[in-house]
């Protein structure tokens, strides 16, 4: 009798942000992180399931865990924000759910 062993690779999402914000998530002060509706984001997203969400302080180097906040994917909604970040007007957004 043969066996076949079927290794199941985790589906991530990697979302690098910027220091401030990564503190915020990792502090649980920010519970969503924003994505404006672009079709890039709409094929990462709409349709998709992940495990998990790496929360990245900017691009770091492999293996440096210190700046990867590993979190369960919770989904995600669709927003319209006002944020400096994208502008001084309502955009859509993807808030991502990353607490």
């Amino acid at each position: 009798m043969s066996y076949q062993v079927v290794i199941m690779k985790k589906r991530i999402l990697h979302l690098p942000v910027k220091k401030i914000y990564f503190d915020q998530i990792k502090s649980g002060e920010k519970p969503d992180e924003y994505r404006l509706v672009t079709d890039y984001w709409i094929k990462r997203l709409e349709g998709r399931e992940y495990d998990e969400v790496h929360v990245k302080c900017g691009y770091p180097k492999a293996g440096d865990m210190s700046r990867i906040e590993i979190r369960p994917w919770r989904g995600f909604s669709r927003n319209v924000i006002t944020h400096p970040h994208f502008g001084d007007y309502p955009v859509e957004v993807f808030a991502i759910h990353v607490n």
